[in-house]
Order: C-alpha cells, then sequence, then structure tokens
C-alpha cells in the first residue's frame, strides 16, 4: 500500500470516528440542550445588554429524573440563578422548567474575548415516568442545582395485592 493511500485510509478512518463520536454526543446532549432568548432591547443599548447579545444562544442544562417507590425526583444543573429565577409547572405529562438566566456583570475593567455562558429566558420539559400530585410536590434550589420532589398520584404508586386462600 502506498503512502497516499495509507494517508487516505487513515484519514477515511478517523473521519468516521469523528463523525461517530459526534452522533453520540448529540444523542446524549440532545435533551439538554437547550434555547436561550435574550430579552429584545431598545435602540439604545447598555454595555451589559450587548455583551449578552454576543453570548452563546444555546447552553447545556443537564437533568436527572429518578423515580422512587413512591416519588419522582427532578435534578437540573442551573448554576447562577436564583430560586426566584425558576417557574415550575407540570403540563400534560411533562415537568416543564422556565426561568431566566441574568447576567451579572462582574467586573467593569476589560471585555469578554470568549463567552461561552448563555444567558436570557429558557424553558426545559421533561418527561414524568408516572402521575404525579402537584399539590404536594416541592423544589429548592441550592448550590446551582434545582431539585423538584414530586409525589406519585395515588393510582400510579406500585402497591402489594395479598393473594388470599380461597
Amino acid at each position: 500500500m502506498s503512502t497516499l493511500e495509507q494517508l487516505r485510509s487513515g484519514f477515511g478512518r478517523a473521519w468516521e470516528t469523528l463523525a461517530e463520536g459526534w452522533q453520540h454526543l448529540r444523542e446524549r446532549a440532545a435533551e439538554a440542550l437547550t434555547r436561550f432568548r435574550p430579552a429584545e432591547g431598545g435602540e439604545l443599548e447598555t454595555a451589559e445588554e450587548q455583551a449578552v447579545r454576543r453570548a452563546a444562544r444555546w447552553g447545556l442544562l443537564a437533568a436527572e429524573v429518578s423515580e422512587e417507590p413512591d416519588r419522582i425526583v427532578v435534578r437540573l444543573e442551573a448554576p447562577g440563578m436564583e430560586p426566584e429565577d425558576f417557574d415550575v409547572s407540570v403540563e400534560g405529562g411533562y415537568l416543564v422548567i422556565r426561568g431566566e438566566k441574568r447576567f451579572r456583570h462582574v467586573s467593569r475593567a476589560g471585555r469578554y474575548h470568549v463567552m461561552e455562558c448563555a444567558y436570557g429566558r429558557f424553558e426545559r420539559a421533561l418527561e414524568l415516568p408516572a402521575p404525579v400530585d402537584m399539590a404536594r410536590a416541592r423544589a429548592r434550589y441550592r448550590r446551582g442545582v434545582l431539585t423538584v420532589e414530586l409525589p406519585k398520584a395515588a393510582e400510579a404508586r406500585a402497591r402489594r395485592i395479598e393473594v388470599l386462600p380461597s
């Protein structure tokens, strides 16, 4: 095999590996990839508003949904927010989390050269594995993680049926 053929073969294998890795990443992150929509500004924008406009429009809000015998627990990674920034509801079998991640400029000196964080309004919908009792649901936000505990509805809870002798 000539050097050119070896290079061509190696490049082909590398491309296939890269494409397979990208596909795997895309499949795993598809649900967590969330669109952020910055608020529309007027004609005169502050430096802060201009920075937000240049920020990323997509961000990852990774989540875990775990089912326990009597409840469903959802954890959503959403750093840099406050508890009042969230609106949480259950709609048609989905936990819907809406919010707004606001830009907080730490330093007045200097400029941003890389801005990968996303800012603005977002919405994330997570399918729930069972019906829940929203009246008893609780949510808390601590250290960048929103945790929502959703007790299962009575009809969704597993229960043992005793078999009696005839």
